[in-house]
């Protein structure tokens, strides 16, 4: 497979097209907002095999949700559950209660933020922004592990193209 271009912004890249999907469980969390990125990178070593792509990730539960937003002051996940229990109160006497009173909030709350987020892949890595990460906002009381399932489809890196590679057509060839 040829290139054009090597990594972000430059083009064209044809590679290898490749899908990988992977169910991945998330360690319980405590009712809160949630930074995962890390969390779920661990578990998708062959993620650094891409080239470019696109990573989609879904939540398989209806009482947590999945956003992108701040990956550094923990503030802001504190004051997102805040907002989230002010928008959503758990004494509003909703008709579905027979799981605990946490229960229906939760899936409201999930509406709002939704169960998927698709991300680009460059050069092997989430492109996020700068402060981005990838939360799991849990919405129950006392749940258990979260269950995302991941696919990333994308075009592989070719080892022989690499601009250090002496085959590649942006390798220096002056000694």
């Amino acid at each position: 497979s040829k290139g054009s271009g090597s990594g972000l912004g430059h083009g064209l890249i044809v590679g290898q097209p490749a899908w990988l999907q992977r169910k991945i469980h998330l360690r319980p969390q405590h009712r809160g907002v949630h930074l995962v990125t890390e969390e779920i990178l661990r578990q998708l070593p062959e993620l650094s095999q891409f080239a470019v792509g696109l990573m989609h990730i879904q939540l398989l539960h209806t009482s947590a949700s999945l956003a992108i937003n701040e990956n550094w002051d923990p503030d802001v996940r504190d004051d997102m559950e805040m907002m989230l229990n002010r928008i959503v109160p758990e004494d509003v006497p909703f008709r579905h209660s027979c799981e605990g009173p946490d229960d229906m909030p939760a899936h409201v709350k999930a509406c709002f933020l939704g169960s998927n987020l698709t991300v680009p892949v460059s050069d092997g890595k989430l492109n996020l922004g700068t402060w981005q990460g990838v939360w799991l906002c849990e919405h129950r009381d006392r749940a258990g592990s979260r269950k995302i399932l991941v696919t990333v489809n994308g075009a592989l890196r070719d080892p022989d193209r690499t601009p250090l590679s002496p085959n590649s057509p942006i390798a220096s060839t002056s000694s």
